[in-house]
Order: C-alpha cells, then structure tokens, then sequence
C-alpha cells in the first residue's frame, strides 16, 4: 500500500484557497478592502515566484481568524466552501484521488495553506489525512500564531517526515502530485513525482527528470 500525496491549491482545485479566503473576507467586510487586497495580492505575487516570506504572510492570513470565535469562523467557512470552493472543484481531480483509493493507497493532503481553510476541502474530496500550517489555539480561540512549522517549501518535507513516523509509514512506492516550483523539495525525495498543471520552473525541472507532466482541468 503506497502513499498518494497531492499538493492542494491549483492541482486539486483549480485555484488558490489561501488567496481565495482573503477575498471572501473582503467581500465579507471583515477586513479593511484596501489594505488587505493590496497586501493579498503581493504576498501571492511572491509565492509564485517563489520567494514567499512564509511567516510574515502567516501572521497576515491568520491574524483575522483571531479576531472571531470558532462558530462565527465555521459558519464563514461554509459560505467559502459554497461560494469560492466548489465551483474549482475539478472532477478529473476526484477521479485521480479514487483511482489512488481503489487501489487502496494511504491518500494525504500536503498544502502550505493553513489547516482552518484546507480541513472541509480535503473532507470535500473524501481525504482524511492533511498536512497544512496549523494555526497556535488558545482557549478554542485561534490565536494569530503558527503552531510548528509550515508546511512550505522544506518545511513540508519536515512536516511530512513527523507524519511518517507517527503514522509508521514509509515513502516505498509513493506519489506526490503538484503544481508548484515551491514543493520541488518533496517531489525530490517521493518515488512517482507528478507535476500537475506547473509553473514554468517545474515543467523545465520536471522535463529535465523526465517527470510525468499532466492536466486534472477540464479544459
């Protein structure tokens, strides 16, 4: 029974969840438009080129969560996962995930995007097992910190090493499905690395391994 890894944002959904719930927030009026859009969309600019600076951008994208108790947050989430989620839900996605189950693969999630945003995405698709930055709680609070390290660049190879050996596994066999030059950490040490709808960085690194290079939109 092997591990089928998949990366989350733009592999399977076809957007950024992250990104996306900064928008419902706006659109929500729960923070300043102005300021958080512009700030929204450099810290999106810096992760596709790779240069994210991963924990300033956590202290913006949690800070919010901290403002607001969890009923408040998950009745949020529901709207977000009507409104911004399903309709970039991808099928091809859902028939990958469900060949990896039928064959009776162990399915994990590994994203960068907190854990608050990924959990009902993840369920959504039928995958219990996720790996996302994990934002610090206090008393059923969110508290504005990261809990750990994010799962980001290394920091996944990290995070994906603690759930190994938690859950004694191992990578004989595995895959690991992405899209970004950011998890090329991982996709490194996996057996079957996939790059799924990549950047232009990971295609020319992909090509020159002769990694499997596929498409899960529709179009």
């Amino acid at each position: 029974m092997a591990l089928a890894i998949f990366d989350l944002d733009h592999t399977l959904i076809n957007g950024d969840s992250d990104y996306l719930w900064g928008k419902f927030l706006v659109e929500k009026g729960v923070v300043d438009k102005t300021y958080y859009e512009t700030r929204n969309d450099q810290f999106y600019e810096d992760y596709k080129n790779g240069t994210l600076d991963i924990m300033a951008y956590q202290h913006f994208s949690l800070e919010p969560l901290s403002k607001h108790d969890m009923t408040t947050l998950n009745a949020w989430h529901d709207e977000f996962m009507e409104s911004f989620i399903r309709p970039i839900y991808q099928p091809k996605a859902q028939s990958l995930v469900d060949e990896h189950r039928a064959k009776g693969d162990t399915l994990l999630i590994i994203t960068a995007t907190n854990s608050f945003v990924t959990r009902p995405i993840a369920e959504l698709y039928g995958i219990e097992n996720l790996i996302g930055t994990d934002p610090e709680m206090k008393d059923n609070r969110y508290t504005g910190e990261v809990a750990g390290t994010p799962s980001f660049q290394s920091g996944k190879v990290t995070r994906l090493n603690e759930w190994l050996i938690c859950n004694h596994h191992d990578l004989s066999g595995s895959f690991f499905y992405s899209d970004s030059q950011n998890d090329i950490p991982l996709l490194d040490i996996v057996e079957n690395p996939v790059a799924v709808d990549c950047d232009e960085t990971l295609a020319s690194y992909a090509q020159e391994r002769n990694w499997p290079i596929i498409s899960l939109k529709d179009q």
